[in-house]
């Protein structure tokens, strides 16, 4: 394995970039707390175990030389994605204010749902996959083996990401009080239920390789 402090901060640089996963995690930190924060981390974490696993065993390099299950996985995740959003701008025009005991149980049943948000949306996104086996090679020597090195950087990237989204869940939480004011909190949604959907459709657009 080659450069691998150069590997470590080229993971930071990607895993801070905003994308699907990051604006999962602030709606789900906003609607269900600092709770639903982390377990959408703890989703997008297991996730990422899945497709280091894959890329290990191989099964992602069939993915992405296959157009047909390429497009499977694409057009799923898309279509997961636009649901997401569009679940979220039609949240804002059905919320009233309800008793406490309604509102503890929506928090919970959101609670509960976060780690699937988290989860699929990152299982269900193949550019995940492609950047498994496109990415890590770079790092590893060319006549060497590559199951060792691929699980060591496929758990570092998972390490470094769990570490990034429970900072980033901690500081969104931190500042939910003025976040959380309804117009500030609706305003928030609906722009991340738009950008959901962009993702969606931004993903269903991609070319197959």
């Amino acid at each position: 394995m080659e450069n691998f402090y150069l590997f470590v901060f080229m993971c930071i640089l990607l895993i801070i970039l905003p994308g699907p996963d990051t604006a999962i995690a602030t709606k789900n930190t906003l609607t269900a707390g600092r709770i639903g924060g982390f377990k959408t981390a703890l989703g997008t974490c297991c996730a990422l175990l899945i497709h280091t696993s894959a890329a290990v065993l191989g099964l992602s390099a069939i993915i992405v030389k296959s157009s047909l299950l390429f497009s499977i996985f694409k057009y799923v995740g898309a279509i997961y994605l636009i649901y997401l959003g569009v679940k979220t701008l039609l949240s804002l025009r059905k919320k009233e204010v309800a008793a406490s005991l309604e509102m503890a149980s929506k928090s919970q049943f959101e609670n509960t749902s976060c780690f699937k948000q988290g989860f699929l949306t990152n299982l269900l996104n193949p550019k995940v996959a492609v950047f498994f086996l496109t990415f890590l090679p770079q790092f590893v020597d060319g006549g060497s083996e590559t199951l060792l090195p691929f699980l060591i950087m496929g758990f570092t990237y998972t390490i470094l990401t769990a570490l990034w989204f429970f900072l980033y869940v901690y500081l969104i939480n931190q500042i939910s009080t003025f976040m959380k004011k309804p117009k500030a909190q609706n305003w928030i949604e609906g722009m991340t239920g738009s950008i959901l959907i962009g993702f969606g459709i931004k993903l269903a657009l991609e070319k197959t390789n």
